[in-house]
């Protein structure tokens, strides 16, 4: 039996873990983890935004992160994001990574999307063009130029518009659409990235019931080819699309499990849900 480095090797020839070699610009997930975050802390004159946070996001799994304001929430996802920097700890973007060592557009590049609250689009385009723009390509002046629209490009844009619900939309000026279409526009404006992880923070805030529950079905239709991290403070959402919730109070993990198991766990109810 032979040791690899991305592997062992049986003495029949069959490789443990050959599934999971990583050829460059790949996440190596080969411990079923994409996200790393051990013993952060950031502090901002003397407060302890973060104070030793840990936890790890497996590939293809939707996580809820939920808590009270101050908790912590944004701080982990600027930390993650590369718009801050801890104080200490470490944060792995599959087993290599290193997230601490890389500038906010390379992390993007890696394959970790963020959307915020509120939608950010291009509203005097339409919502084709949207997608278009937010393609994986080289945006340099001469490459813009000479750029063309590929029928392959055109077929992933109409399967995102699909995917999004937003075909009948497609040839409308993107500030036409209703906030929870923004929200879907922007959404699909992160899958034309090729995220692996998508970081969405309060997605369904100002949405109708039944732009929210659409919303809950994208997320759960996106999971497992992504891996999910949603913020949110809709229980109710929470509750539709949950596997498993992470709680933070006071920049750490308070609770972590199913959603029933939260829902019940005295320390939760008292700094969060209430009864």
């Amino acid at each position: 039996m032979t040791q690899t480095a991305e592997g062992t090797a049986s003495s029949s020839g069959d490789t443990v873990g050959m599934a999971h070699m990583v050829r460059p610009g790949e996440v190596d997930i080969s411990h079923g983890a994409i996200l790393y975050v051990e013993g952060v802390t950031v502090s901002f004159d003397g407060f302890k935004a973060l104070n030793k946070l840990s936890l790890a996001i497996d590939a293809g799994e939707l996580r809820c992160i939920i808590g009270p304001n101050g908790a912590g929430k944004t701080t982990m996802m600027d930390v993650i994001t590369g718009k801050t920097q801890p104080d200490a700890g470490t944060v792995f973007f599959g087993q290599t990574i290193d997230l601490l060592k890389m500038s906010e557009p390379e992390i993007a590049h890696a394959g970790i999307g963020r959307k915020f609250q509120k939608p950010t689009v291009f509203e005097s385009h339409t919502v084709f063009e949207n997608l278009e723009l937010a393609m994986k390509m080289d945006k340099g002046v001469w490459s813009s130029l000479r750029y063309r629209i590929s029928a392959e490009q055109r077929d992933r844009i109409a399967e995102t518009l699909e995917h999004i619900q937003l075909e009948s939309r497609a040839g409308i000026a993107a500030g036409l659409l209703s906030h929870g279409q923004k929200q879907w526009l922007e959404i699909g404006m992160l899958l034309m990235q090729d995220p692996k992880l998508l970081m969405l923070d309060e997605p369904v805030a100002g949405m109708t019931d039944a732009e929210t529950e659409r919303t809950a079905e994208l997320f759960l239709s996106l999971a497992g080819r992504h891996s999910l991290i949603v913020v949110e403070h809709d229980m109710d959402f929470v509750s539709s699309i949950a596997r498993k919730v992470t709680v933070l109070h006071e920049g750490r993990v308070l609770a972590e499990g199913p959603m029933d198991v939260i829902q019940n766990d005295e320390r939760v109810i008292e700094v969060y849900l209430g009864r």
